[in-house]
């Protein structure tokens, strides 16, 4: 009998079930529907959130750490990526998405949370064994524990080229956004380092969530008895719910007399019913109404004049959205489904008319943080005819005398200001109003006539406003 042969046997390992995580599966299937569906983290998260609860697998606890793992994977995604393409031998596209939404889920506990290191490989490498295999966890361990062996600010100095080199790539590594982003964000900046710098790292915190007084339904003042709440930085209707505050669970937003809207949201359109008509206003046209926020809010500053507002919104299901964030306004109002490119009203029928046109939305990163991976710079391309004809559409739509809103989510200088310049240049019956005025108090507004608000200096969503008046 060989040496090796007389050898005790080691007793083999008992198998041990892996640990089912409830807060770390939320989260990767919130991540997984992210990605396979196309699907946005605030529409995904909350049911399963609500969810979770009714099994009496959550408290508040739970819900905070799977809403921060889940929005500060998205937000720090790109930087994640360079990270683990350092730690793997493969090129990233090469690793299964399932395995590399596990990875950056660990990478955001190492790297953006206070979790002890141990504690987020573990937890990290129980998941990967619960949703995909004792295999796969153990790739998941080597990489983890690669990036375990240096913070964040190490890991930037290893994989972000120096800013003397390539700027934008430098900012698009560091902060987290695609470098096109970058670039596009810098020159509606208009240069600068500092400004930058301060604006993506703006996208990257978590927002506040605002809430809006429908005016004749609510008051701010019945808002604030609410706890965690606080007045709004600038619109009159606004009242901002510090972190754990939970919106639905206020009677005002539950009966519709309240909502959930970013303050910039509401600026916008409080400035566009503040700039004077010439002659009756009477009639107000929000001609891309959905999913109906703004129109909730104009429908009711409407009623408090005397005036109607008619909402219009292309896709039918979006419309309905809109007739339920109408319903129960004080004063009269219409919503329909309709092409604002083929409108069904006849030209020249409002005093007023309001076009927050489909966009990129590259300025509510803050809240949807995986749209500046889905966006491309050909989406441009496909969103500027439609801006346009939808600009030539309102101006058409308003009587001599009345205004028009052009607005959009987006700085985009191909979103803004070359949309309004190309059609003004064709039509000489127009003016542009200056808008810096009726957002009164509001500091850095630039040159004007036109407004960019923006998250690093006003702490909205990066909301546009040009102001145009017909005049012939």
């Amino acid at each position: 009998m060989s040496e090796q042969s007389r050898r005790p046997r080691r007793p083999a390992k008992p198998y041990r079930r892996p640990q089912k995580d409830p807060v770390r599966i939320l989260a990767f299937e919130a991540l997984r529907a992210v990605d396979e569906r196309d699907a946005y983290a605030n529409l995904v998260l909350p049911p399963l959130l609500r969810k979770a609860r009714e099994k009496g697998d959550f408290d508040g606890r739970d819900a905070a750490l799977a809403t921060e793992l889940v929005y500060g994977t998205l937000r720090r995604q790109g930087t994640y990526d360079a990270i683990i393409a350092e730690c793997v031998d493969r090129p990233l596209r090469e690793v299964d998405p399932p395995v590399l939404d596990v990875l950056s889920l660990g990478a955001h506990q190492l790297l953006g949370t206070r979790i002890p290191s141990h504690a987020a490989v573990s937890a990290s490498v129980e998941l990967a064994r619960v949703v995909l295999g004792d295999g796969r966890a153990k790739f998941v361990n080597a990489v983890l524990r690669k990036i375990a062996q240096d913070d964040l600010d190490g890991w930037i100095a290893k994989v972000a080229p120096p800013y003397e080199e390539d700027p934008e790539d430098h900012l698009a590594v560091v902060h987290s956004h695609p470098r096109w982003v970058v670039s596009a964000l810098w020159d509606s900046l208009g240069g600068g380092r500092a400004g930058i710098e301060e604006l993506l790292a703006a996208d990257n915190e978590r927002p506040e969530v605002t809430l809006v007084a429908r005016p004749g339904r609510a008051t701010t003042e019945e808002l604030l008895r609410e706890e965690a709440a606080v007045p709004g930085r600038w619109s009159p209707y606004a009242v901002r719910l510090a972190e754990g505050g939970e919106p639905g669970a206020i009677t005002a937003v539950q009966e519709g007399r309240a909502g959930v809207q970013d303050e910039g949201s509401q600026l916008v359109a409080l400035a566009f019913a503040g700039v004077p008509v010439e002659g009756p206003d009477e009639k107000w046209l929000d001609g891309c109404a959905g999913p109906g926020g703004k129109a909730a809010l104009l429908a009711a500053l409407a009623a408090e004049r005397g005036a109607v507002l008619l909402a219009s919104e292309k896709q039918p299901h979006r419309a309905g959205l809109v007739a339920k964030a109408l319903h129960g306004n004080p004063g009269p109002y219409q919503v329909i489904a309709a092409d604002g490119t083929r409108p069904p009203w006849r030209a020249g029928s409002f005093d007023r008319v309001l076009m927050d046109v489909p966009c990129t939305g590259l300025g509510a990163l803050r809240r949807r943080p995986e749209a500046r991976w889905r966006r491309r710079p050909e989406d441009l391309d496909n969103f500027g005819p439609l801006q346009r004809a939808l600009l030539r559409t309102a101006i058409d739509s308003v009587r001599v005398g009345g205004v028009v809103g052009y607005v959009t989510c987006s700085p985009h200088l191909a979103e803004t200001r070359a949309v309004v310049q190309d059609v003004l240049k064709q039509r000489p019956e127009t003016e542009l109003v200056d808008a810096r005025p009726l957002l009164p108090g509001m500091p850095e507004l630039g040159e004007g006539p036109d407004v960019q608000l923006w998250p690093h200096l006003h702490g909205t969503d990066a909301m546009y406003l040009a102001l145009i008046r017909r005049t012939g």
